[in-house]
């Protein structure tokens, strides 16, 4: 029986296993399922029975090769950790002191806590904390962040920080809940850049999840034109369907000179950039007006050339983010709850908790053009 001391749980309305089933990390590309312990909230934080799991790339990445996941100040392969990070639930248990959420609501999360002692987290910019990776098995001490440093969510349960949890309408699907992680980081990208974009141009490079998603919280907050640039057709279709007024296939043309032609001849005020692709910024660059601006949402895997001189000579601003930092997961909670976007047409394909290593194929491989993949825990 699941009754540790100071933890408040009604088992009557959420039985709590002792045990429940996780996978892990072996070597890499390894992944086992097996049961672990049902762990312990304490202060500030919550049990939250883990409901579904989005894949994201980055994921992939930890799986593949370990960072940007580091646990125990290493890699996190062969140390019983679970990976997984775009996760929704129900509150289960509550620690000590915990009365901003009841046993049973429906919660979506973040990321990222911050330690919320340091400067940058002072600011709100929690994703950003200082103390990044300083805490290795000391989660009290400082920032933590779900499915990097700390255990994630491939798995039934999970510990959240009250910081991290955004409750959710019983009208959003589970499916639905775990893409608001993925729209929380382009609002971030986009409040970075100024926030109030109605009537500006934007140019979303990149549809993946992020941009695609990007594309539709620029729309929801009045941008236009958007435009929308990318490899493949299906893609880009897409996105006309969360909003883009224009989409460009650069395998067919060059996307400078179709932006500008999108756009009257000029550059555009804001570009997004998502995809990570060699000589993506200059292009970006280039595709922004004097004064211009372009945020680096991507993760490339390698060092570039960049045309500074260009940045320099047209006043172009530089903004690099990292998640889904200043509570911009609630601002899009908000638009998906009043339905000013549908974040569901970026939902391929759904698996259960035992198929996760065919789940993983799909996303990685693109099988049937698998753009989001969601794992549920239970049918």
């Amino acid at each position: 029986m699941y009754t540790p001391p100071s933890v408040k749980t009604d088992l009557a309305k959420m039985p709590i296993p002792d045990r429940y089933r996780a996978w892990v990390l072996g070597d890499p590309e390894q992944l086992i399922l097996t049961d672990k312990p049902t762990p312990v909230p304490h202060r500030a934080e919550v049990l939250v029975r883990i409901d579904a799991v989005a894949i994201c790339a980055t994921d992939l990445d930890v799986i593949k090769s370990g960072p940007p996941a580091m646990i125990q100040g290493g890699p996190p392969f062969n140390k019983n950790w679970t990976p997984g990070h775009e996760y929704m639930g129900t509150v289960a248990a509550l620690g000590p002191g915990v009365d901003e959420f009841a046993i049973g609501d429906r919660v979506t999360v973040e990321i990222h806590a911050g330690c919320g002692q340091c400067k940058r987290c002072r600011m709100g910019m929690y994703t950003s904390c200082l103390n990044y990776g300083l805490n290795y098995g000391e989660v009290d001490k400082g920032h933590r962040a779900n499915g990097f440093t700390s255990q994630g969510g491939f798995a039934e349960y999970a510990i959240n920080n009250i910081n991290t949890l955004i409750k959710i309408a019983d009208t959003m699907s589970d499916e639905e809940a775990t893409l608001v992680v993925t729209a929380g980081t382009s609002m971030y990208g986009l409040t970075e850049l100024g926030g109030l974009v109605a009537g500006e141009s934007v140019v979303v490079t990149g549809p993946g999840p992020i941009g695609l998603l990007g594309v539709a919280v620029a729309k929801a907050l009045g941008a236009y034109p958007v435009i929308l640039t990318g490899t493949r057709d299906a893609r880009l279709e897409k996105g006309r369907q969360l909003g883009a007024d224009h989409v460009v296939n650069v395998t067919r043309e060059d996307p400078v000179e179709a932006v500008r032609r999108f756009n009257g001849g000029k550059g555009v005020d804001y570009v997004v950039e998502c995809s990570g692709a060699p000589g993506a910024i200059t292009a970006a660059a280039k595709m922004c007006n004097r004064g211009g601006k372009i945020c680096l949402a991507a993760f490339p895997h390698a060092p570039d050339i960049v045309d500074i001189g260009h940045i320099v000579r047209n006043n172009i601003y530089l903004y690099g983010i990292r998640g889904e930092g200043k509570s911009a997961t609630h601002r899009a909670e908000a638009f998906m709850r009043t339905k000013r976007f549908d974040a569901t047409l970026i939902h391929t394909h759904t698996f259960m908790l035992e198929e996760l290593p065919e789940a993983i194929r799909y996303a990685r491989d693109r099988v049937e053009d698998a753009i989001k993949v969601v794992v549920k825990m239970r049918r």
